[in-house]
């Protein structure tokens, strides 16, 4: 059963709940939510829930009704994020799990490590002990295999997964790996899942090859139920009556299982297939159909591999795997996990960015109200690892950071369809103490939002941004009896909805601000163009704004005054090899008909070829200024 917690509950009257439970025999566990406090409790014991309803503290009990109690979405609303290391699993990430099917030698698997690394993997698997049909075939190399794998795993910065496949192995590898794997034969060796429960580490936990959605969620409910808290699950694939692959993906129980349970989910696509050209196509159709990752097997010379030499992709194939994913993430608003880089002389940290945090929990200063699409833009890059500090202009933000209030600034650049936002850019010029330090593009979904209970034949007001309106025209011009109304924020509209709690008002905001104020979507994904991208940026004092291995800057230039002045400057970069993303004019304020020009630019591996160009730049220029270096 669950049972909801009042809001203002003494910390004695909560003691008192769980000692209670705990006496008739229940297993309890709390969860901190955004919006409640509950006690999961559980076990083989029945209860009048009125017994519970009645104590001081408790403000309602729901009974669970799914088979599987600790992994049900009814005992855990909002989803489960896994941390391993440096990397959390679970909600907008994308995490790469990769590495050869088997730990062949120490060179292997280093050599692995390396490029994998370096490629875009962020957890190593490599398995040292292989069930295999055949008990002549390779069968791993046991500890051995372990050590090298530990060797690879913590050289490379990288956490480790590793198959388990005997209750006997269980303390023997728990110092070696981070994950422990339980493969598809395994799912239902209820002892072994008993076992590794008991160890309390992380879980990736493989469907059966011939099991059901709910036989794969009691698999995971013995091992919570038994005191392991982080499981993965991941679905590879079952045996139909098709031979043309391995197996059959069920791409449909990623939905699904996202309905049923709080776990993440990611996608085998190389034991589901097993055939290297069709892991690449399916490894993305997950991605699309909502998976947290993917686990895939890639070997240096896969036709010398000792298992699964068909199924494991060549590097470049892997390669090319990444950049097609990073292509696809935005436009599910998804983020691809990242390993960091440590910059042991600053105090920034990022996942996204490879910068790194010393500080825990700053504040990131964003314009609008809760939900609004800068928040969500702080959440896709940062993650959980910030607090989201809402502000009323864009100015507000840029003195917010240079006092100190707040550590970050989030702001919009340009959006695809309405271009740059100047006010922006020339906030940057106003403020030479404030630099950017990274970017995030996240695509444009807007939503008509509206109380619960309203229909949209209820709706008689909409309320947005001019931006949100003008974006979803052509959906509004379908309701031409509607009053259009301009609110300054889109999450500040869904705001104002939710108090006044009409059912004739509605705004147009993202899916978030919904949730937070506990508003309900009437229609989804209303945007005239699906294109709708915006580009926003990291901002942070200058003395915090160095980062290691910047790939992009930004800069802002004025010209000589003579002809070709322009084509003197823009010969510069292209003598220097520096290929330029963004070129736009800008009026210097209080020089009328004289500009001042933004460019990015795409920097090398080599930063002196940059630093070179900018000296020489300077001399064709009235003024130069760097707006930032940074990395996306």
């Amino acid at each position: 059963m669950i049972i909801v917690l009042e809001h203002l509950i003494h910390t004695q009257e909560k003691n008192d709940i769980k000692n209670f439970l705990e006496r008739k025999g229940f297993k309890v566990k709390e969860i901190i939510g955004e919006q409640e406090t509950i006690f999961g409790a559980v076990g083989m014991v029945s209860i009048d829930p009125r017994e519970v309803e009645i104590l001081p503290g408790v403000k309602r009990v729901i009974p669970i009704s799914s088979p599987y109690k600790l992994a049900s979405r009814e005992f855990q609303k909002e989803d489960t994020v896994i941390t391993v290391g440096p990397i959390k699993i679970g909600g907008s990430r994308l995490v790469v799990i990769a590495g050869p099917c088997a730990i062949e030698s120490r060179d292997h698997i280093d050599f692995m490590a390396a490029m994998l690394r370096e490629t875009g993997a962020v957890i190593l698997r490599g398995g040292a002990y292989k069930p295999r049909t055949s008990p002549y075939a390779f069968q791993g190399l046991g500890e051995e295999g372990l050590q090298y794998l530990k060797e690879a795993g913590e050289k490379y910065g990288m956490p480790t997964v590793s198959e388990i496949v005997s209750p006997e192995h269980a303390a023997l590898m728990k110092d070696y790996i981070d994950i422990f794997q339980i493969g598809t034969r395994n799912m239902q060796n209820f002892e072994l899942l008993k076992k590794v429960g008991s160890l309390q580490k992380p879980v990736l936990l493989k469907r059966g090859f011939a099991s059901t959605i709910q036989e794969l969620l009691m698999s995971a409910e013995y091992l919570l139920a038994h005191g392991a808290d982080n499981i993965i699950l991941c679905e590879r694939g079952i045996r139909t009556f098709e031979t043309a692959t391995r197996n059959t993906l069920d791409l449909s129980a990623i939905p699904v299982v996202k309905k049923l349970s709080h776990l993440p989910i990611i996608v085998d696509p190389s034991h589901a297939t097993g055939i290297r050209e069709k892991v690449p196509p399916m490894a993305l159709a997950a991605v699309a159909a909502g998976a947290h990752g993917i686990t895939v097997e890639v070997h240096s010379d896969p036709e010398k591999a000792l298992s699964d030499g068909p199924q494991a992709l060549y590097p470049e194939q892997f390669e090319k795997l990444m950049r097609d994913i990073e292509a696809l993430a935005p436009v599910l608003q998804k983020e691809i996990a990242r390993l960091p880089v440590e910059d042991e002389t600053k105090g920034l940290t990022n996942k996204t960015a490879g910068i790194t945090l010393a500080i825990k929990k700053p504040a990131v200063a964003f314009q609008g109200e809760r939900g609004s699409f800068s928040e969500k833009a702080i959440q896709l890059y940062f993650h959980d690892e910030v607090f989201p500090l809402a502000r009323q202009e864009f100015r507000d933000v840029f003195n917010s950071v240079l006092e100190g209030s707040a550590y970050y600034g989030m702001i919009p650049l340009e959006n695809s369809l309405a271009g740059s936002i100047h006010q922006n850019y020339d906030l940057l010029l106003e403020f030479p103490d404030i630099k950017i330090i990274g970017e995030k593009k996240i695509r444009i979904v807007h939503n008509l939002i509206g109380i619960k209970g309203a229909a949209l034949k209820d709706i008689k007001r909409v309320y947005s941004h001019p931006q949100g309106l003008a974006q979803c025209a052509r959906f509004l011009e379908g309701h031409p009896q509607w009053e259009k109304i301009s609110y300054y924020d889109t999450a500040g509209s869904v705001t104002h909805v939710a108090e006044v709690g009409k059912k004739e008002n509605a705004a147009i905001a993202s899916a978030e601000a919904a949730a937070i104020n506990n508003l309900e979507i009437l229609k989804e994904s209303i945007e005239t163009n699906p294109q709708n991208y915006t580009r926003f940026v990291v901002i942070v004092r200058d003395d915090h704004s160095d980062i290691p291995q910047p790939n992009k800057a930004s800069l802002v230039f004025a010209t000589l005054d003579k002809p070709g002045a322009l084509y003197d400057a823009l010969k510069i970069l292209a003598d220097f090899s520096l290929n330029m993303t963004k070129l736009e004019s800008r009026p210097i304020p209080g020089k009328p008909w004289e500009y001042m020009f933004y460019v990015d630019i795409q920097l090398p591996e080599d930063l002196s070829v940059f630093d070179n160009a900018l000296k020489k730049l300077k001399l064709h220029s009235e003024e130069l200024r760097i707006l930032g270096s940074y990395r996306v």
